[in-house]
């Protein structure tokens, strides 16, 4: 089975996740084609995995301070080029063809009239979820930025549908450094120290993607982006400060590690999963950068850890042997093997979710 693979390039959950299931698709014998976009293609790391890939400019958002940088986001895209790369893409030699939230495979597919499978945690949007508000614009852009003819969705909940666990590397959380780790990469360095460095008791290890060596500055140490070194400060931190993405909040939760959420303003997503997080019991969230939510987080404890089963590998099988069986039953047989911590399955109960599916079957505690 040859396969292409598009995976959204702009945030490192998506890279994260595709090396998971470039693993498993690799033990499964399948022949993978990899495409990313949405960032420079020297700006990529840790890419070993993936072989021969290719990189595109695609589409990306533009940030400053923080938020959403609408001007910058429409002034920095190049259209034109996009374009250019979505008619040129080949896509006869391909059995199936997969897009993690990127474009350029999505809308190739489109143009030239192929199926296409979307494997992401946007693609969990489909259903009625919790979800920020967002205005028509936000919605359109997610339904639209990578359409695909069937989906599969990762959430940290199913929610009453057929959505999959997180597809995440397993983890084990080593003896403490007593460090938090920090890893706000839309908001300027300055201000992250502005906020942290008033917290002397506390050490925060920062990856940035400004830094290309390790600072030491006060009670913070800057240190450049970098997949190993990363994993490690995770593993041995108390807890993590982070934007709102998906990926190293579902690596934190099943480290039982604290979290303290600042999502990325305007962006629907994100904003969504704050509240799923708050919600459920498992992270704190603030919505600027906030000394008081810090102060109040760094006395907080954690609400114990989740585990989740090996859902790349159960993707990979289903992929190669043809996706026979329906995406339910993957769900279903996923979510058997979840464990959730009690006060986060108590949460669960009072909110009353997981309708369509017995939680008592799902969920064994």
């Amino acid at each position: 089975m040859k396969i292409l693979y598009g995976i959204q390039g702009t945030g490192n959950g998506h890279i994260s996740r595709g090396r998971l299931m470039a693993e498993a698709l690799k033990y499964e014998g399948a022949e993978v084609d990899y495409i990313f976009s949405g960032r420079e293609p020297d700006a990529y790391f840790d890419m070993d995995i993936f072989g021969d890939y290719q990189a595109f400019s695609g589409l990306s958002f533009s940030t400053k301070k923080g938020k959403v940088d609408l001007w910058s986001t429409v002034k920095n895209n190049k259209p034109r080029q996009l374009i250019k790369d979505i008619q040129a893409l080949p896509l006869d030699d391909y059995d199936v063809i997969i897009s993690d939230f990127e474009p350029v495979t999505a809308w190739a597919a489109r143009q030239k009239k192929r199926e296409t499978l979307g494997i992401s945690h946007q693609a969990s949007f489909q259903f009625e979820i919790p979800q920020a508000k967002a205005n028509p614009v936000a919605r359109m852009t997610m339904k639209h930025f990578a359409p695909v003819n069937s989906a599969v969705g990762l959430h940290w909940h199913h929610f009453g549908y057929p959505i999959l666990p997180p597809i995440i590397e397993s983890l084990t959380s080593l003896k403490s450094s007593q460090h938090i780790l920090v890893y706000l990469p839309f908001e300027a360095p300055s201000d992250v120290f502005e906020l942290l460095s008033r917290f002397k008791t506390y050490q925060f290890i920062c990856f940035h993607p400004e830094f290309s060596q390790r600072t030491e500055r006060q009670n913070l140490t800057f240190m450049p982006q970098g997949r190993r070194d990363f994993i490690d400060a995770l593993q041995r931190s108390e807890g993590v400060i982070c934007n709102a993405g998906f990926e190293l909040a579902s690596e934190a939760l099943t480290l039982g590690k604290r979290i303290l959420l600042k999502p990325l303003h305007g962006q629907y997503e994100q904003g969504s999963n704050a509240l799923t997080l708050e919600m459920l019991g498992l992270a704190m969230v603030m919505e600027n950068l906030n000394a008081v939510k810090v102060e109040s987080w760094l006395g907080s404890a954690s609400p114990g850890r989740v585990v989740y089963p090996n859902v790349a590998k159960a993707l990979a099988r289903w992929l190669v042997n043809g996706q026979k069986e329906h995406v339910s039953e993957i769900s279903s047989h996923l979510w058997r093997q979840t464990i959730f911590p009690e006060p986060v399955m108590e949460q669960i109960h009072e909110l009353g979710l997981g309708h369509g599916m017995m939680l008592s079957e799902l969920i064994r505690l």
